[in-house]
């Protein structure tokens, strides 16, 4: 289940799905394309498990190319666009629900399509000068929000719009309605996803006002009032507030998420001079780590803390929090690894090196259960299926680091491979109309991943604007 998201021209790790508005830029195609984009992904556990680990690689085994589907058609929009929309760029984020898959590209264009009928159902830019910034499903009234910004007031305000799938799936992607009208979301102001809490955190720059509203029927609960407050982190059941540092020290609150309630103030010591490179907050325990310092981490509940030498554990470009399983995964020079909050490496990956080095998570998918992480990877230098501008996509335990699958080009069609075996068939990809591009040109320069798991297919967008679909 995935509950992060940060867009910013700063990105770091972060809580939530988060986009925040920017700063106010001369050229308008840079709107979109100046960002860096980040994703934490948090999760929550599920009673019903979709597949234990013992029938993964089943699930995998045979998964090929199937299907292609192109974001970019200028002719596909029913009223004029801004020029840089119509022009054929990334696909940047992939999101699916009810056999409709949903890509938005660079530019800020987003479609939908159909898996079902097999077709573009529709465009979801419903104004001709919209660019969307980043999706959520939100599974609490089955609706897609949108994030936009607008040329009509110059790219500088963040707008929210709900539509639910049903409507798109009639391909009426105009029928949603406004969300937090209210509220300015001009840069630095930013609104946030949280799904594992079912709420919604908008942050007003104008007036520095922090509120929450419920996920369900975006009802405002509470609002925090304080020019003081530098950051809000976001855990099940708890919101950590981060006040601007003394020379020695930084105040922390933790308030309870459904109302507001202060659980716990306190100020967390800090070395004098060194910057913060973070300040974490996972249920009970605290993450603290400065520039060239050991890792902190504190349990709030009795003040016990324990330190992780800065040589064993140096600073990642990004968290992924495993809530179940009471872990975490630390993103860094394209490896990932395990850890637990007694500061322990838990697990490091075989055969896992991701395709980014700038920790794009977005081509990172992990499974509700919190027992697989689908990945881009580069692909081994001894695979004999190795292409040499394709990489390949991965299957991995995340508790044991045992990469059980991986979908490699081959011969002209996919191989899905355990990694332990020496030996495999190769199975061809079919012959379908509308896929027009090589497995090993599929398997180029993705930008983009998301793992159906009700459907067990793969969704992943390249640099040229077009998704493809892999399954068995």
């Amino acid at each position: 289940m995935e509950v992060g998201r940060r867009i910013s021209a700063s990105p770091r790790p972060c809580s939530g799905r988060r986009i925040l508005a920017k700063k106010k830029r001369s050229r308008s195609d840079g709107i979109v394309n100046s960002v860096k984009k980040l994703q934490r992904r948090e999760i929550s556990s599920k009673r019903d498990r979709v597949f234990g680990l013992s029938n993964a690689q089943e699930r995998f085994r045979n998964m090929h190319l199937k299907e292609e589907y192109d974001t970019h058609d200028p002719k596909g929009h029913s009223s004029p666009i801004l020029s840089f929309l119509m022009k054929r760029t990334r696909v940047i984020e992939i999101v699916a629900a009810r056999d409709i898959v949903f890509a938005l590209a660079h530019s800020g264009v987003c479609a939908a399509f159909s898996r079902e009928k097999n077709e573009r159902i529709c465009f979801l830019n419903v104004s001709p000068d919209e660019v969307i910034r980043s999706l959520f499903y939100n599974k609490n009234n089955d609706s897609l929000i949108t994030v936009s910004v607008y040329a009509s007031d110059n790219f500088s305000s963040l707008k929210c719009r709900s539509t639910r799938i049903e409507y798109i799936r009639r391909g009426q992607p105009d029928a949603g309605f406004a969300l937090f009208e209210s509220e300015s979301l001009k840069w630095p102001g930013f609104v946030e996803f949280d799904d594992v809490n079912g709420k919604v955190l908008t942050y007003s720059a104008q007036d520095s006002i922090y509120k929450v509203f419920d996920l369900k029927n975006y009802t405002m609960l509470y609002s925090i009032s304080d020019k003081h407050v530098q950051e809000i982190k976001i855990s099940p059941g708890i919101m950590l507030l981060i006040f601007n540092r003394a020379s020695s020290h930084v105040p922390l609150k933790i308030l309870s998420i459904e109302d507001g309630t202060v659980l716990k103030a306190f100020n967390h010591l800090l070395h004098r001079n060194k910057k913060v490179d973070f300040i974490e907050q996972f249920n009970e325990k605290l993450l603290v780590k400065q520039e060239n310092e050991n890792l902190q981490i504190l349990d709030v509940r009795n003040a016990e803390l324990m330190e992780v030498s800065r040589t064993e554990f140096m600073t990642p470009s990004a968290f992924i929090f495993l809530y179940e399983n009471q872990l975490f995964l630390t993103f860094r020079n394209r490896n990932v690894a395990v850890w637990n909050f007694r500061g322990e490496l838990v697990t490091s990956f075989e055969d896992h090196l991701l395709w980014h080095p700038d920790c794009n998570t977005n081509n990172i998918y992990i499974t509700s259960d919190q027992d697989l992480i689908i990945s881009y990877c580069k692909a081994d230098s001894d695979d004999h299926w190795m292409e040499a501008n394709a990489g390949s996509i991965h299957v991995s335990n995340i508790l044991t680091g045992k990469c059980l699958a991986k979908i490699n080009a081959g011969n002209g069609g996919p191989k899905v491979d355990e990694c332990d075996s020496s030996a495999g068939s190769s199975s061809k990809r079919s012959n379908l109309s509308l896929v027009r591009s090589t497995v090993a040109g599929a398997l180029e320069d993705i930008t983009a991943l998301f793992y159906d798991e009700e459907r067990n297919e793969i969704y992943t967008g390249n640099r040229h604007g077009l998704v493809h679909v892999w399954s068995n």
